[in-house]
């Protein structure tokens, strides 16, 4: 038997029970772990007999802590789906000013700006906290990540889609 440990924020773990259980029965239906949930502290305990399905679901929490929709979430489920969290500290400091600035200018006008890069990169992204995350596929999460790094390093956002669509053009031609 093993066990991991998670925290999430306590405002999700609402999210991650559903209603009346379903996105909890699901998670451990499908990942066939057990699932202990203090809601008070939003710890959760991962159990079950395989290490690899533990490491699965608690990438699923983590997800769903971070403002996944568990129906986004439960993708990691999938072998070819990853999940990256980048950290806006380390662009920010603990400048609460310059962290405003930046949730700005990866959201864009009207989410514009978060949403370009969604779509260009078939990815879905969220701004949750301290932390902007990413699911999708390997080379489709590589390229929003980085495009996301230019856009919080003080590029412009019409070179940081410009970067991906160069190399979603090379990766075409490689094909």
């Amino acid at each position: 038997m093993y066990e991991e440990e998670i925290k999430i924020p306590k405002d999700r773990i609402a999210v991650l029970i559903g209603e009346k259980g379903s996105t909890r029965k699901l998670l451990e239906e499908r990942t066939s772990t057990k699932l202990q949930i203090d809601s008070k502290e939003g710890d959760i305990r991962i159990s079950g007999e395989d290490n690899l399905n533990i490491f699965i679901t608690k990438n699923i929490i983590k997800a769903i802590g971070r403002g996944f929709n568990p129906s986004i979430a439960i993708r990691l489920l999938s072998e070819d789906t990853y999940f990256e969290l980048i950290s806006l500290v380390d662009f920010a400091g603990k400048s609460k000013k310059k962290m405003d600035r930046l949730k700005s200018r990866v959201i864009g006008t009207r989410g514009k700006c978060r949403s370009t890069i969604e779509r260009m990169t078939n990815t879905n992204i969220v701004i949750y906290g301290k932390t902007i995350s990413i699911i999708g596929k390997d080379s489709d999460v590589g390229l929003a990540k980085r495009a996301l790094e230019m856009i919080l390093q003080g590029s412009q956002h019409g070179n940081a889609y410009r970067y991906i669509q160069e190399q979603k053009q090379r990766q075409e031609s490689l094909i």
